[in-house]
């Protein structure tokens, strides 16, 4: 058993897991491998210790948690403005789960079921990264993107309206980047499509059934910033071609 203390060690690992047997062993498991770890069973009991996540060398984060997901609990850290390296622990091996966790700023995602060999051999690889990364690149805070009221977060995908977070879907995120990134120029419904999924993408009914689905979404997002701000009108439709977010002086001189 390591003797190394949380104070003394360049090996600090945050491990998230609501499975207290699974984070009892795991936690033990990684401690005889050199790592000094600090347990919790949900983000609310991190968040109580947030001195901790400060100045912790790692994160391993369980996918499922009770009151709020893993996701939440990586975007709640990173609100914070804790850049701890991140990985999802998860028997959810699906790509869908993966992808999102890499565009929430996660740099891997490892089956918990595949033992402490080899999570302490990723971690070994995620501790090195980041120690090279700390020491080559400058710690810049990032400059949103802003678009009149809507703010747009690059490195952690967030958006915000006048001031208050929108909980949209990695897709939505997408969709709001791409039409606020050129204000009052329409996009077609497949560049639409297009940035929804990937080049080419095919899905629905017929050869425009995509149009379905763009719709959709945009109905959807609309109905987001709706419950924020009844007046929100800033994703203009062009009939038979696509959407726009309207540009901010158009918006001003409609509101004087």
């Amino acid at each position: 058993m390591s003797t190394t203390t949380w104070e003394t060690s360049n090996n600090r690992v945050l491990l998230v897991d609501d499975d207290e047997l699974y984070l009892e062993t795991m936690t033990a498991d990684l401690e005889d491998r050199g790592f000094s770890v600090r347990g919790y069973t949900d983000g609310p009991s991190l968040f109580k210790e947030l001195d901790h996540a400060a100045n912790a060398d790692a994160m391993l984060l369980d996918w499922t948690l009770p009151s709020m997901s893993g996701i939440d609990v990586l975007s709640g850290v990173r609100d914070r403005g804790i850049d701890v390296p991140v990985a999802f622990l998860t028997g959810r091996a699906l790509v869908d789960y993966e992808h999102i966790a890499l565009q929430r700023g996660a740099i891997d995602f490892i089956d918990k079921m595949r033992g402490a060999d080899i999570i302490a051999q990723r971690l070994c690889r995620m501790l090195s990264a980041g120690r090279r990364k700390a020491s080559t690149a400058p710690q810049e805070r990032e400059q949103p993107a802003v678009v009149g009221p809507l703010t747009v977060w690059r490195r952690n995908p967030l958006i915000e309206w006048r001031g208050a977070m929108l909980d949209l879907t990695l897709t939505e995120y997408k969709i709001v980047s791409l039409l606020a990134g050129t204000p009052g120029t329409p996009h077609t419904y497949r560049a639409i499509y297009d940035t929804m999924h990937y080049a080419g993408f095919m899905a629905g009914y017929g050869a425009d059934g995509y149009l379905v689905n763009v719709r959709s979404a945009i109905k959807r997002i609309r109905k987001k910033f709706l419950a924020l701000d009844p007046a929100f009108v800033e994703i203009e439709n062009h009939a038979a071609h696509g959407y726009c977010w309207r540009r901010p002086d158009v918006v001003a001189s409609r509101n004087t």
